[in-house]
């Protein structure tokens, strides 16, 4: 298709079909569609990122207030609260809201209550990480837990340890604790260190398929943001993708998790980052591949903030249609018969 047919679709459900369906519904003050989408969601790994999504959708209204109030005692109305209260908080937080400790109380305690309620569930405890950004300064003791990994500093690492017992390789637990690290009262080049340093540390163990492996990329596109909000982005930035460690990185992702994933469980803004980092990496053929998994779906991010000169009206996307162009002319010029890379893309996440 040519680019200027291709035009990308930007949606928080992705190709998760259904998940677009129970947030169409959760707008128009329907929870039903929700209800049955969570009841037949069994994994742990898809059930926190729709949830996450369908919070987002639910925050502006009352809806999951009146699912609860019509089923007081069934367990996903009052962990969807938790996690409402949940982007309220954080939404009241980067608006620097005057009344965000009562937002961030409320959250806390119906994240407690679900984490009571269903020892077993991993988002409760998602929940608490997510909380963890807003307290800048390590004011509360479960924010300051010493690391077992001497290079990273004190932080929620207890409540890492609880999502990962109940669901192990939990993407959002792990891109929360990086926001925790950009948000801690720390100077920007140590938040940056301590970014690449979680990063680098977590792919060196995450077993193949896990999106972990991604997350030198996140922390690569976080020093553009400093040295863009600092003035101080090189000309010849991108070709930092290309050398080592970074193109090992790349291509690690890419055959580790990739490849290797199960294409319903791939979050589209990691396959966004990934395109990325392989187009600017000039490994235009694997970049080829991802590209063509998400379409006809994009996220704004990273797109936005490594575009080479100030976004324009429509926020990256003209760097996304280059980069695709160049990845699938190069990849219909050089590769053999397609194979089997396509598949359906997941949702897209509002982390990271």
């Amino acid at each position: 298709m040519r680019d200027d047919l291709m035009r990308p679709v930007y949606h928080p459900a992705g190709g998760d079909d259904d998940l677009r369906v129970a947030m169409v519904e959760l707008q128009a003050g329907r929870w039903r569609a929700a209800r049955n989408l969570l009841l037949a969601t069994s994994s742990r790994g898809l059930r926190t990122s729709r949830t996450q999504v369908l919070a987002v959708a639910a925050a502006g209204a009352d809806v999951v207030d009146v699912w609860l109030a019509e089923e007081p005692d069934a367990y996903d109305p009052q962990m969807m609260r938790a996690r409402v209260f949940v982007e309220r908080a954080l939404r009241a937080h980067r608006q620097q809201h005057t009344g965000v400790a009562e937002f961030e109380a409320r959250a806390r305690h119906a994240a407690q209550m679900a984490a009571q309620r269903a020892p077993q569930d991993p988002v409760p405890w998602v929940c608490l990480l997510a909380l963890a950004q807003i307290d800048r300064h390590q004011r509360r003791p479960e924010h300051r837990v010493r690391s077992a990994e001497p290079m990273l500093p004190p932080g929620p690492w207890q409540l890492l340890d609880e999502v990962t017992r109940r669901d192990p390789y939990n993407r959002e637990a792990y891109h929360r604790v990086l926001q925790f690290l950009l948000a801690r009262n720390a100077p920007p080049s140590a938040q940056l260190a301590s970014v690449f340093d979680f990063g680098r540390w977590v792919a060196s163990w995450a077993p193949a398929g896990t999106p972990m492996l991604l997350l030198p990329a996140y922390a690569q596109v976080e020093q553009c943001r400093l040295q863009r909000a600092e003035g101080k982005v090189h000309p010849l930035w991108r070709r930092q993708w290309a050398e080592e460690p970074m193109h090992s990185y790349s291509l690690d992702a890419f055959h580790g998790w990739f490849k290797k994933a199960d294409p319903a469980m791939r979050s589209l803004t990691d396959l966004n980052y990934l395109a990325y980092a392989l187009w600017a990496g000039h490994q235009y053929l694997e970049a080829a591949a991802v590209f063509t998994a998400m379409e006809p779906y994009a996220t704004r991010e990273p797109w936005v903030s490594l575009e080479e000169r100030p976004p324009g009206p429509n926020g990256g996307q003209e760097l996304m249609l280059r980069a695709r162009r160049e990845s699938l002319a190069y990849a219909n010029s050089h590769a053999p018969p397609a194979s089997s890379c396509q598949g359906p893309v997941g949702h897209s996440s509002r982390l990271a």
